[in-house]
């Protein structure tokens, strides 16, 4: 495996106008790559900025997700056994430095080619998600709140309308968030609950969306309630259609789409 200057952190390809932040995978090849150097998650982990469990988990979810494992423990030896990866975890990261090598010689090429490569490629970046979250909303982060465990994340959607999600504090150093990342905010329709006009209410969730109802529709024992927020987004609920005629729902009227914050799911793109 080619030798590479990465004790720290990964690079963030700004220059090519792309994006900010890591590409493809950058940040778990990066500790796939401090792993194959020290033969340490520990030292990995400190290598490229994350906190153990943080790094722990990042290992799992890849060797969760490959069709073989990709790093092991190692058992015994001078300093009590360590960690190392397979030759199916030293062959995809060693694919993985070419690929890197041939997307950074690319992007210089068509950069100067196409000045605003980078619009078009975020654009396509974000209508190419598929998730069956029936919401989706892009926003940017505005509030870190860190604890030992959780996390409150505040995001900015546009519009003046802001969703907080509750997550936990190795998810926001595995998504590498700071205050301005750019990220994805998943919510299932399932997860919210309507309030039919705009009371002021005392509520324990965090979420609450003022907006009109645009689309109402019933099912064989479901429906679906669409709100048009004011800055022009939209969020659906499912709700059962007695629920529908209680509230009395119908096109026009105004109506608060309330959400808790630990049914929020953020992600980023690799």
């Amino acid at each position: 495996m080619r030798e590479r200057n990465q004790a720290m952190a990964w690079p963030e390809w700004t220059q090519m106008g792309v994006r900010e932040g890591p590409w493809l995978g950058q940040r778990q090849m990066a500790l796939l790559r401090q792993i194959a150097v020290t033969g340490s998650i520990t030292r990995a982990a400190k290598a490229v900025q994350l906190s153990y469990k943080a790094a722990w988990d990042a290992v799992n979810a890849m060797n969760n997700l490959a069709e073989q494992p990709l790093v092991v423990g190692v058992a015994g030896g001078r300093h009590g056994g360590g960690s190392r990866l397979t030759e199916h975890g030293l062959r995809q990261l060693e694919r993985y430095e070419t690929v890197s090598d041939e997307y950074r010689r690319f992007f210089d090429r068509l950069h100067e080619r196409v000045p605003d490569v980078g619009e078009l490629a975020n654009f396509l970046r974000r209508v190419m998600m598929q998730t069956s979250a029936r919401n989706q909303f892009l926003g940017r982060v505005t509030r870190l709140n860190v604890g030992p465990i959780n996390a409150e994340v505040g995001v900015d959607i546009g519009g003046g309308d802001h969703i907080t999600a509750l997550i936990t504090r190795s998810s926001v150093e595995n998504l590498g968030l700071r205050e301005g990342s750019e990220v994805f905010a998943l919510i299932k329709a399932s997860s919210v609950i309507l309030m039919a006009g705009v009371e002021k209410l005392k509520l324990s969730a965090r979420n609450l969306l003022c907006g009109t109802v645009s689309d109402c529709r019933k099912g064989a024992v479901n429906g679906e309630v669409t709100l048009q927020l004011a800055g022009g987004k939209t969020v659906t609920a499912t709700i059962t259609n007695a629920s529908i005629d209680g509230l009395a729902l119908k096109e026009g009227d105004p109506a608060v789409a309330v959400i808790k914050s630990s049914s929020v799911i953020l992600g980023v793109s690799l």
